[in-house]
């Protein structure tokens, strides 16, 4: 319990920015901690197994395609499909247009998804009717 280290922390650096004003045209593929600034047009993908990637994106920030990473703290906009494996932060002026998939969730009030909200659990569940007599 103590001293011991989780291997699905978020990232607390950032290995990687797309600064603010710059424009990505295609899909992005990353380890670590990533912090988006400025705009993608395309997918933005953490590389397979890799539980301790974080993409944080910034309140002028924009990508236009499906998100896939474990950790996501999101302030600006997504359209497109979002998976997140371990946790999704949505800061005031975060919105996303399109369904997301979360394991945790943090929605803080100003928060927008427009799409269905997806749980994601490691159990499988199978639901009953409760007979009647």
């Amino acid at each position: 319990m103590f001293g011991k280290r989780s291997e699905n922390k978020p990232q607390n650096r950032i290995d990687s920015l797309i600064g603010a004003g710059t424009v990505v045209e295609g899909s992005i593929r990353f380890t670590g901690g990533l912090r988006i600034d400025g705009e993608v047009k395309g997918n933005v993908v953490a590389t397979e197994g890799a539980t301790s990637s974080t993409l944080v994106l910034s309140e002028q920030a924009r990508i236009e395609g499906s998100v896939d990473v474990a950790h996501f703290v999101i302030n600006g906009t997504v359209a497109g499909p979002v998976r997140v494996s371990e946790s999704l932060e949505m800061q005031p002026r975060a919105r996303i247009v399109g369904d997301v998939e979360y394991t945790l969730i943090e929605m803080h009030q100003g928060a927008v998804i427009e799409g269905r909200l997806v749980h994601q659990s490691g159990k499988s569940v199978e639901l009953k009717l409760a007979a009647s007599n």
